[in-house]
């Protein structure tokens, strides 16, 4: 937000909550008071680009929470976009709309969608996807960027969940942290986001990544290092934690056990399998490259 506004645009940002407005006028936005489930034509109206960054991302929540913030709510904010006479929707999706549970080694956006997941933020996430690809047209023109991996400043999810974690002792890696994987600084998704305002074909999807690729430890290390954490050698294997996060979901659904469980099987598939991904065709079709480092990002969270 703060980069595009100071870049020049004009940005409003949607906002829940009174606190939220606040925040958004700080960045030097417009807030406006409307959710996934309420937005309205009339609350984006005057808008050229809509940027849909919003998604139920929790590991465990209500069985139809995935589908009616990723997939609901995206189809709504896609009719108002409609309506309001949007010239451009951004859709900022996942290499998770791919997964179904397999390692992704050298995949490329010609990778199919996995709309029948048996993880419910997977699956949502390729059933969002598909409808704004589906979206575009004459009315509108839909673009797709799909982030692997977002760390960086400002993080509110990955960094503090490791914090978290590492200081309760409750770490542990999953077959010690070979899995392989593409990631993606925050500042090289803004990037991205700002070329796709006017470049990259209409109807199409885009990977984001960071330079190169390295194991889970390598960059999850890295990060806790930054935190000044060194996290414990301690792992269980992968398929040990996929039946463990199995029985957790079971018990914690059949019971109504409060809180989250310990482990789920979405958690366990993250954590274990590689997911490697191209990224020429960002390249190619956004003229896109990274703008930093993981190694200066993860200098800059050192003195952040």
């Amino acid at each position: 937000m703060r980069h595009l506004i100071g870049s020049g645009h004009a940005v409003s940002a949607m906002s829940r909550s009174e606190k939220s407005d606040i925040a958004i006028r700080a960045a030097g936005a417009t807030p406006v008071r409307c959710d996934l489930e309420t937005v309205a034509a009339d609350h984006i109206r005057g808008a050229d680009i809509i940027i849909h960054a919003a998604a139920f991302v929790e590991q465990w929540g209500p069985k139809d929470a995935w589908f009616k913030s990723n997939v609901l709510g995206t189809q709504a904010l896609l009719d108002a976009a409609k309506n309001a006479g949007v010239k451009r929707f951004i859709h900022i999706g996942s290499e998770a709309a791919l997964c179904h549970g397999q390692h992704l080694r050298g995949v490329d956006e010609t990778y199919p969608l996995a709309p029948n997941s048996p993880y419910p933020y997977c699956a949502t996430k390729a059933q969002a996807e598909a409808r704004v690809s589906a979206a575009n047209g004459q009315e509108i023109e839909t673009i797709v960027l799909r982030p692997r991996f977002i760390w960086g400043p400002g993080d509110t999810t990955l960094l503090p969940t490791i914090e978290a974690m590492a200081r309760s002792g409750g770490w542990t890696w999953l077959d010690h942290g070979r899995a392989r994987t593409s990631t993606t600084h925050i500042e090289n998704l803004v990037h991205a986001i700002e070329l796709a305002l006017t470049a990259g074909k209409p109807g199409e999807a885009y990977f984001i990544l960071d330079d190169g690729e390295r194991t889970l430890r390598e960059i999850i290390s890295g990060l806790a290092a930054s935190q000044g954490i060194k996290l414990p050698d301690k792992s269980m294997p992968s398929f040990t934690a996929d039946m463990v996060g199995g029985l957790c979901e079971f018990a914690w659904r059949t019971f109504g056990i409060k809180g989250d469980p310990p482990l789920t099987r979405h958690a366990a598939m993250v954590m274990s399998r590689d997911c490697v991904l191209k990224g020429d065709k960002a390249r190619a079709g956004l003229g896109y490259a990274p703008v930093i480092s993981v190694g200066d990002g993860l200098d800059e969270l050192k003195t952040a």
